[in-house]
């Protein structure tokens, strides 16, 4: 429900305020979203008696979720850019993460699909 309110958020862009309050919002979803699985499974179980571990799709989907971190820092330090200086470069670089962002988080989602248990 969220990617696609992400997906709404972007092509609502001319809208500020929505579209500002709606992408901090699911950044601030997503971030705080492995601590919400860190606190209601049983990790060593899964991860270390099943051996889950050693899986490459689990490792993949670790590398996306650090990348998608990532491109939200260059997303919000681009989006202040433009706030705070009318930065015309920020807003090209601005768009561009938005659209790397989209691919990004679904392919986290489509790899977390994957290892739900």
């Amino acid at each position: 429900m969220t990617h696609l309110l992400m997906i709404t958020a972007y092509f609502i862009h001319a809208h500020r305020r929505w579209h500002a309050s709606i992408m901090v919002s699911i950044i601030i979803i997503d971030t705080g979203f492995p601590f919400y699985l860190y606190l209601t499974h049983d990790w060593w179980h899964r991860l270390i008696e099943k051996e889950e571990i050693f899986s490459f799709l689990l490792w993949m989907h670790f590398i996306l979720i650090i990348t998608l971190y990532m491109f939200y820092a260059m997303q919000v330090h681009a989006a202040l850019r433009i706030i705070r200086h009318h930065d015309e470069e920020a807003r090209v670089d601005h768009k561009s993460q938005a659209r790397g962002i989209i691919l990004l988080r679904t392919l986290v989602l489509m790899t977390g699909a994957l290892l739900v248990d």
